[in-house]
């Protein structure tokens, strides 16, 4: 069996308002961010991968000298409920921007090769109990 674990990352003038978002201060975006995922162990790796993605877009941006007014990322994934075995992971990038389309598109595949966790994640890690 392959559920769906879906989470949706937002801010500006992307951001997600309705009452089944959770809303975070946010370093890049004075009124922060929305996050709208359940609580589970398949939304909570989805949201660190869109969630880093988010905080990437607003980094690389600035370096780039891009203004952004509103960002949103869609990740999703399953898994194998007998395994537990993720069956990938993926994720949709919308921006809102007055920077011509060649310099965000530039900008998403600049993020998607930078971004630490979905990195992480592609290349896989050991997680071991130590106490």
């Amino acid at each position: 069996m392959n559920d769906r674990f879906n989470v949706i990352v937002s801010a500006g003038s992307l951001k997600v308002t309705d009452e089944h978002a959770v809303h975070f201060p946010h370093r890049w975006t004075p009124e922060g961010v929305s996050v709208r995922a359940d609580f589970t162990g398949g939304h909570l790796l989805h949201l660190a991968a869109a969630g880093c993605i988010l905080n990437d877009l607003y980094r690389e941006a600035a370096a780039l000298g891009i203004e952004l007014q509103g960002v949103c990322v869609s990740a999703a994934g399953g898994f194998d409920t007998e395994s537990w075995t993720s069956t990938g992971i993926t994720y949709t990038v919308d921006v809102s921007s007055t920077a011509p389309a060649e310099s965000i598109a530039h900008l998403i595949d600049t993020v998607d090769s930078v971004a630490e966790i979905p990195r992480a994640i592609r290349r896989g890690a050991t997680v071991q109990r130590i106490g």
